[in-house]
């Protein structure tokens, strides 16, 4: 027994049907895109991760130069070397 649809039910059957693919439509859209940008952020969080182990490696590195540089000796020792200063009667001579 097959009941027909008057011209305004068809016509809501449809209106509805329309409104119900495009909210799906929209949301399938807008997951593929928040997807991306997910994929997006993970590769800067890797990058930037990265960046931070380096900083932190070359802050130990600067944390140890800065307390060898508190002997007095040492610093007047890594001045002569790296900045060619020296001591009254001497002689530098850079050798390459």
């Amino acid at each position: 027994m097959a009941s027909k649809f008057t011209s305004k039910e068809r016509r809501r059957i449809v209106l509805t049907s329309i409104l119900c693919i495009f909210i799906i439509g929209v949301s399938v859209i807008s997951s593929i895109d928040n997807i991306f940008k997910i994929r997006e952020k993970n590769k800067e969080k890797k990058e930037l991760t990265s960046q931070l182990e380096a900083l932190l490696e070359e802050e130990k590195i600067l944390s140890d130069d800065v307390e060898k540089l508190k002997n007095p000796e040492y610093a007047a020792r890594y001045a002569r070397e790296k900045y060619l200063y020296s001591k009254s009667g001497e002689k530098i001579l850079k050798i390459d």
